[in-house]
């Protein structure tokens, strides 16, 4: 939960943390808010492991998904 705060740069701050650890699995991320596009876009150009959810329904269906063997 970002509070108020543009999804851009909440999507930046998302991709230095997952380089910064070196993700080994897959981060759901949903975001919604000022600039929204603009954060889901960073988040999907990146070539990270991150999946973008436009919903907590689809963020949990994701997960569901994601964890499946």
């Amino acid at each position: 939960f970002g509070g108020i705060m543009k999804c851009d740069v909440i999507a930046q701050g998302i991709l230095n943390a997952v380089k910064s650890v070196q993700l080994g699995i897959p981060l759901v991320v949903r975001l919604e808010g000022t600039n929204v596009e603009q954060g889901r876009k960073l988040l999907a150009e990146s070539g990270l492991p991150i999946v973008t959810a436009t919903d907590l329904d689809s963020a949990a269906s994701e997960i569901v998904k994601l964890a499946q063997p």
